[in-house]
């Protein structure tokens, strides 16, 4: 078979479908459609007659939605190579069910909430203008939590100092809860050292009403449609 045989794959899929070559290009966009079994994203893709096309069910050719990801990022991972593990192989699914994963998922993404590389715990990527609205311009309003890990011998009046910025308490007696609006990178850090705390690790638990909850480190999974930040 030569290829100038092969034809895009948005020709093919509108002869398949019956529709226009725009809303084949939909479809593909969408994820719904497979060439040999797998789903192709790319209305380029050139295919030849032997191949098999096929829509899948629930098929609409409608421009996909936005998405936002929630990702457990791993302490010692900077933003951007997190944001570049993201894929099928390490999206939590609930039940085994769920948004598939596309690469066009991690296209013109926001980093809507910075955290030290250091650290690790919940990040938020978002196509979602209102998300990054939220996230981003409202960013003072936003209250995070985090645990802290920390050594050393707190001063005296330590955690009343730590509790006119943030909302601190005890949770062990190596681990600190500290909860707080508009909490920037290296705050936390710096202000525990000023009552003689060394953080050892930190981990984001929480942004606004989203929480992390059982997402392993390195896992990712999409925002549902009925939370909120």
């Amino acid at each position: 078979m030569t290829t100038e045989e092969a034809i895009r794959l948005a020709k093919r899929v509108a002869d398949v479908a019956g529709c226009s070559r725009a809303d084949a290009e939909r479809y593909i966009a969408g994820g719904w459609v497979s060439v040999d079994g797998v789903v192709a994203e790319d209305p380029a893709t050139r295919v030849t007659p032997e191949q098999t096309v096929e829509m899948l069910p629930g098929a609409t050719p409608v421009e996909p939605d936005p998405v936002t990801i929630l990702m457990h990022k791993p302490a010692g991972m900077d933003v951007d190579a997190a944001l570049a593990t993201i894929n099928a192989d390490n999206q939590e699914l609930e039940h085994g069910r769920g948004k598939p994963f596309l690469r066009r998922h991690v296209f013109k993404t926001t980093l809507a909430t910075p955290l030290e590389t250091i650290a690790s715990g919940l990040i938020v990527f978002s196509q979602d203008f209102r998300v990054i609205r939220k996230l981003v311009d409202d960013a003072p309003r936003n209250e995070a939590e985090y645990v802290v890990e920390v050594d050393g011998q707190i001063a005296a009046n330590g955690l009343d100092k730590l509790g006119r910025m943030f909302k601190a308490s005890w949770q062990s007696e190596k681990r600190l809860r500290i909860a707080g609006k508009n909490i920037q990178r290296g705050q936390i850090e710096r202000l525990c050292g000023d009552v003689g705390l060394t953080v050892t690790a930190l981990r984001r638990l929480r942004i606004g009403r989203v929480s992390m909850g059982p997402l392993p480190v390195g896992g990712w999974r999409f925002l549902r449609e009925v939370e909120r930040f």
